[in-house]
């Protein structure tokens, strides 16, 4: 497991059965980085990612 995984696994049982949209998310993200420029890429990154699901074209 990696560290990181701890932030991941306390969103999945604080908010697993909610049901948001990506607007929602896309706000969040803004907000994150607002506060926190120095995650700018990594946020940058991790919606790129999200946005292309290149994994959709491997299969």
């Amino acid at each position: 497991m990696y560290f990181t995984d701890r932030g991941i696994e306390e969103l999945e049982q604080r908010r697993g059965e909610e049901q948001v949209t990506l607007e929602w998310l896309a706000e969040r993200l803004r907000a994150f980085v607002d506060l926190n420029p120095d995650f700018e890429v990594a946020v940058d990154r991790l919606a790129t990612f999200l946005a292309r699901d290149d994994f959709d074209d491997e299969e």
